[in-house]
């Protein structure tokens, strides 16, 4: 029961429906809040104890100042919380342990259970071994069932053990897109209460419903685990960056240019920590399904948020969607009460203030390695000339760049535009491999013959497209770019043109619904024929499980080191994320996916140059199979209905007879399997006690990694698939598991003993202390000179010998995804303390989380600066003043070589410090609820 301080609560009545309401209007200064502070403070108001969440924090909040740094820590109760696979595994993981753990200290298990609706999408386990056949996707459940029977046994055991916990089963779709289509309720009803719909989610891709006007954000799995058993978010209120649209994109563009190029705004801008809103005529002009994608990317930009209000739009989505009439009048009824409706031509107050005229827009993709660096489509063959000299052989780049003319920078008009001679009027066509764009720039070339299985042999050079995938929530959720997709497939058919034979083509879209409305309108066929035939319904390219590259391309490329890139339309294109044959990754919109795959190289300029030749040998420009937007616009008005939604979701959590034939065991507790290489109880709770240890001073610590800037939690948290000669690797052989049968460690996070192994074991990780080398390698100071060992190896002598582990590393430190296993796998290494440069919120988050202390170098100073080699003896003092119920703003740093500096202390709320003395959120949480 709230306290109700400000006689906020209310009824609001929609047609025979009554429901409780808080009303904002209640505290002064509401009305002037952005739209995402006002769904925080309902939260508050709703909540409002007295003692967590009081009078003064609601007061707080509507006395928010636009201007302030962020200083007044809040609790965020989230209304719900949503999981994929890979994050949600672990976490029904150190539940089941939970139960036991309560039970060992005296406790009833049945206390650590969701206390909030808990989903879970099984969406990131399907790999694409299987592609360009008609039973790709048969073959690739079958396959995905046999690896993963394990864990789907346990999730299945879960959903039947834990109240308030569902599962979507394999083969429905992708979580977020799962999540706009059917999950997600805009506004909430639970208890006889309406409140906005809010939740946490275990991908930072959550950020999607944002789109929907859901407020909701990614976190760690272990935040996650504690949002399930009602422990609040600490949080300090934020800057929010009011982002004005105006005007409409142009003909010829896609949601992924447009996201593209608010990924580049926002990150140049800097919006780490903030929330971005969406305001201005231009939202109105905005689908639903492009907010979507905006929201999508979020994590791209580096903001925790990226809403947009609630308006008519919102509405229509909720219908086509299957939402009840009851449900889509209570959002209309409930957002026009509590000032959530959007008006065009409001000027909310904001922190900060962008503005893009949405007519400005070109097409555009992203690469080769990050998704903030945009590249113009009709530059894109000339920035590959120059960045693939970053990922060849020295004395190739060398001599290329001496053969180099000048490049052309004149950027050509946005495609297409029948009246520019510079989209495809050039003849010399697909057939120059040595030229980017005809402009001169001279591009590496090696040349490889490779033998296709029936006997024809062709051409791969560096630049190959080897890998074209159709994939990830950020666009399989939109229906405009899949048509387009689709209708570029069609009229490239119908010119006799189709993928190159070194191109592995792969579609998984978000959820059925895509392949019904693509079949309602006769486009599959098409899509087929060129390669693109369905592969899974779920996260498969974007996330590392793009599948092998065929025998013969994989070999070709490994022994002649080429430069192949994989085209994505995906949101994610880190360094040796994708596929580990492929090296330059670039973001595309799901037509321009399947352009590339005809074309099949990166250095074809595909504005100006031939894709290929039709049936009577004349060139085939993109212009030539581009669709109108006309042309989109039919086939979504005439394909997609209410009915196809209603009939994909109307029994979404039952799953196929395959799902409903795991057997699973019985009891409120797990049975482990001592034998299991997916599922083992970790060792989180081992040797707790009711009561903390003291907060200890870190002395004697060796560095474990010295990192540079932009590490992401791709590069610590083990992804992909699991090399045989790698710890990993070795420990599933002595386990008598079959190389065949090694699977992805996304696949593995349940357990833990293939996770550590992994962790900061990424192929494109440089350990700068073990130079020369790359991948899971450090040096080893237990032993004498330091010799290169594994990672993994190194820390288990360290911890045998009691010395603690600090890593050293620079800016936007853990980057990337919301991966807990980039902090639990840090923390079970025996590391004690991170000093970098700077954070991503979540990263940091994590690690205090998992009781690793998260330390920043004084402003200005670095490892370098400092002359740090990561051969010192570390330690730090001052953090013993945590033991006082303060947080130390600093503690000081010395190193047996002399240097020494004031690190400044990141855990940022008095929540985060509670966390950190109980040795973690897990322990805090256990501690909590036992006590109650």
């Amino acid at each position: 029961m709230s306290a109700n301080s400000f006689d906020a609560r209310s009824t609001l009545q929609v047609g025979d429906e009554s429901y409780e309401i808080f009303r904002l209007d209640k505290v002064e200064g509401s009305a002037r809040l952005p739209y995402s502070l006002k769904v925080l403070l309902e939260n508050l108001l709703r909540t409002e104890d007295g003692a967590n969440i009081t009078a003064d924090h609601i007061r707080a909040l509507g006395g928010w100042d636009s201007q302030a740094q962020p200083s007044q820590e809040i609790q965020f109760t989230p209304a719900r919380v949503i999981m994929q696979d890979f994050t949600g595994v672990p976490c029904v993981v150190d539940l089941a342990t939970m139960r036991e753990a309560v039970k060992e200290l005296g406790g009833d298990p049945a206390k650590i259970n969701p206390l909030a609706p808990a989903e879970l999408v099984i969406d990131h386990s399907v790999i694409a071994d299987k592609f360009g056949t008609n039973d790709a996707f048969k073959q690739n459940v079958e396959l995905e069932y046999g690896r993963n029977k394990e864990r789907y046994q346990f999730l299945r055991w879960g959903q039947t053990a834990f109240d308030e916990f569902k599962v979507v089963p394999p083969g429905t779709g992708i979580v977020h897109q799962v999540n706009i289509e059917h999950l997600a309720r805009t506004v909430m009803v639970r208890g006889g209460q309406a409140y906005p719909d809010t939740l946490v989610g275990t991908d930072s891709h959550t950020t999607m419903v944002n789109g929907l006007g859901v407020l909701g954000w990614g976190v760690g799995g272990i935040e996650a685990e504690a949002a399930m058993l009602g422990q609040p978010v600490s949080m300090l209120i934020p800057r929010v960056v009011g982002f004005k649209l105006t005007g409409e994109l142009q003909p010829g563009t896609t949601a992924t240019d447009l996201v593209l190029t608010i990924t580049e705004m926002l990150r140049k801008h800097g919006v780490v920590g903030k929330f971005v809103e969406f305001y201005g005529e231009g939202v109105a002009a905005t689908s639903l399904a492009n907010r979507a994608t905006i929201g999508n990317m979020s994590p791209e930009f580096g903001s925790t948020a990226a809403i947009f209000p609630i308006d008519d739009e919102t509405l229509s989505y909720l219908r086509l969607t299957g939402r009840s009439e009851q449900q889509v009048a209570l959002v209309e009824a409930y957002a026009k009460q509590q000032g959530l409706w959007l008006d065009p031509k409001a000027e909310p107050d904001f922190s900060e203030k962008l503005e893009l005229d949405l007519s400005t827009v070109v097409p555009s993709i992203a690469g080769p390695k990050r998704p903030q660096d945009r590249i113009v489509l009709a530059e894109a063959a000339q920035q590959f000339a120059k960045d693939v000299l970053n990922y060849v052989d020295a004395p190739v780049a060398q001599q290329a760049a001496a053969s180099a003319s000048p490049v052309d920078e004149a950027s050509a008009e946005s495609f297409p535009a029948s009246d520019a001679p510079a989209y495809g009027s050039q003849e010399n066509g697909a057939g120059a491999p040595q030229h980017a764009g005809g402009t001169g720039a001279v591009v590496p070339s090696n040349p490889v013959t490779v033998t296709a299985p029936d006997g024809s042999t062709y051409e791969i050079d560096h630049g190959a497209v080897t890998v074209a995938a159709i994939t990830s929530c950020t666009n399989t959720s939109n229906p405009y770019v899949m048509v387009a997709a689709a209708l570029v497939a069609k009229k490239a058919v119908e010119k006799g043109l189709t993928r190159k034979p070194w191109v592995k083509t792969t579609l998984a879209p978000g959820s059925k619904v895509v392949t019904d409305y693509f079949e309602k309108s006769g486009l599959t066929p098409y899509l087929d024929k060129v390669g693109f035939n369905l592969v899974g319904y779920g996260c498969t390219t974007c996330i590392g499980n793009s599948g092998p590259l065929p025998e013969e391309v994989s070999k070709a490329v490994n022994d002649h080191d080429l430069a192949v890139t994989s085209v994505l339309s995906g949101n994610r294109n880190f360094e040796g994320r994708i596929n580990p044959d492929v090296k330059m990754n670039y973001l595309a919109s799901p037509p321009l996916v399947v352009a590339y795959a005809i074309a099949g190289s990166m250095k074809v300029d595909i504005t100006r140059e031939a894709l290929g030749t039709d049936q009577d040998g004349s060139p085939v420009f993109l212009k030539d199979i581009w669709p109108s937007e006309a042309e989109v616009n039919e086939v979504v008005a005439g394909a997609i209905g209410e009915d196809m939604f209603s009939k994909s979701y109307s029994d979404v959590f039952a799953g196929d007879a395959q799902w409903q034939a795991l057997p699973i065991p019985t009891g409120n507790t797990f049975e482990w399997d001592a034998e299991s290489t997916y599922v083992r109880k970790p060792p989180y709770f081992e040797g707790m006690e009711m009561d903390p240890a003291p907060v200890e001073d870190i002395a004697g610590a060796r560095v474990l990694a010295k990192l540079g800037d932009s590490v992401t939690t791709d590069h610590i948290s083990p992804a992909g698939a699991i090399k045989a000669d790698t710890p990993a690797g070795k420990y599933l052989t002595e386990h008598g598991v079959e190389r065949r049968d090694f699977n992805s460690y996304g696949s593995r996070r349940g357990n833990h003993e293939v996770m550590i192994r992994g962790t900061f074991a990424n192929i494109r990780l440089r350990n700068q202390i073990a130079p020369g080398t790359e991948g899971g390698y450090t040096r080893d100071f237990t032993q004498d000179g330091g010799p290169v060992s594994f990672i993994y190896d190194a820390s288990q002598n360290y911890q045998a010998a009691g010395i603690p582990l600090v890593v050293l590393a620079g800016k936007e430190y853990g980057s990337g995804s919301s991966r807990d296993w980039a902090a639990k796998g840090t923390a079970l290494l025996g590391v004690k303390a991170v000093i970098a440069e700077s954070y991503e919120r979540i990263h940091r988050s994590n690690l205090i989380g998992m009781g690793v202390l998260p330390l920043q170098f004084p402003e200005g100073q670095s490892a370098e600066s400092l002359g740090l080699t990561g051969e010192e003896t570390f330690s730090i003092s001052g953090v013993t003043e945590l033991n006082d119920g303060t947080t130390p703003r600093t503690v000081k740093v010395t190193t047996d070589t002399g240097v020494e500096f004031d690190a400044v202390v990141r855990i940022d709320t008095p929540g985060e410090a509670d966390y950190y003395r109980n040795g973690g959120i897990m322990q805090y949480v256990l501690r909590s609820l036992i006590r109650k």
